[in-house]
């Protein structure tokens, strides 16, 4: 786990529990001093999709890579990885700017993006993350209520959702790529989430991401982010663009994740303040 740049290396006896917990407390409070905020009052956590909640990645990455291939263009897997939750129009045309020195036109961007669609529909469907289930029933079992913000589509995710995640998420609350405008690294995603949650605030929210621009869309929104890297970039993209907490994987989260729950619903003004 890392907080802001500072590395924990796993929780041992009873002083590392303790030193565990400190980080935790010393993030929180910063994040609140950072922003002004008296103190938590926890409602929700929102999740991303692919990469937190499905180990979805891996096929996407291979997908965009074969698909750009296809037509002549390069974009690598690994680099895949720092588009994750960009549009598709947005992630092609950084690809033809930098390769052709030109934006892609509406159908060049609609074939390119239906190859990819294509490609990813060969892949045998990706299973849940492992420990993602047990962060997600950690979560509402405390009573703050687990919401996704994913940019995929909502055809098939509804099912996808309650096949893994049994009555664990509020379906009214959930934000798809359908009811933005605009796609990750832009705030408006998390935004509409704490608006369909009932209005919101990000002192009342948290956010779990595993990708650069996730993690930058929800720090723009104001949120206390947990980074979970679950993918090939190493740490310090996802700290560098603002995650206040790091871990390496959801089965590390589902082991914590209770106490920064608990941390954040003690905080008190005097914390908050100091």
């Amino acid at each position: 786990m890392s907080s802001r740049g500072s590395r924990v290396q796993g929780v041992q006896g009873v002083q590392g529990v303790q030193e565990f917990k400190s980080s935790i407390r010393q993030a929180l409070s910063a994040f609140c001093r950072e922003h002004g905020y008296p103190c938590f009052e926890l409602k929700t956590i929102m999740f991303d999709m692919d990469g937190v909640l499905f180990n979805s990645m891996p096929n996407h990455a291979r997908a965009w890579h074969r698909a750009m291939a296809f037509y002549g263009l390069d974009l690598p897997e690994d680099e895949a990885y720092m588009h994750e939750g960009r549009t598709g129009f947005g992630t092609i045309n950084i690809v033809t700017q930098r390769q052709l020195g030109r934006s892609a036109d509406k159908a060049e961007c609609d074939k390119i993006y239906k190859k990819k669609s294509e490609i990813f529909n060969e892949y045998p469907t990706a299973e849940r993350m492992e420990g993602a289930f047990e962060v997600v029933k950690a979560v509402k079992e405390s009573g703050v209520t687990p919401t996704i913000v994913t940019g995929s589509g909502t055809a098939s995710l509804l099912g996808r959702i309650e096949q893994n995640y049994p009555e664990l998420f509020r379906h009214e609350w959930m934000v798809a790529a359908r009811d933005v405008k605009f796609g990750k690294p832009n705030p408006e995603p998390y935004l509409m989430g704490m608006q369909k949650a009932g209005g919101l605030t990000p002192r009342q929210t948290m956010v779990v991401e595993n990708a650069p621009l996730g993690v930058q869309a929800g720090v723009a929104a104001g949120c206390f982010v947990i980074a979970v890297n679950t993918g090939p970039l190493p740490d310090s993209v996802l700290l560098d663009q603002g995650a206040h907490l790091l871990f390496h994987s959801m089965r590390e989260l589902s082991e914590h994740i209770a106490d920064i729950i608990h941390e954040a619903n003690t905080l008190s003004d005097v914390k908050c303040k100091m």
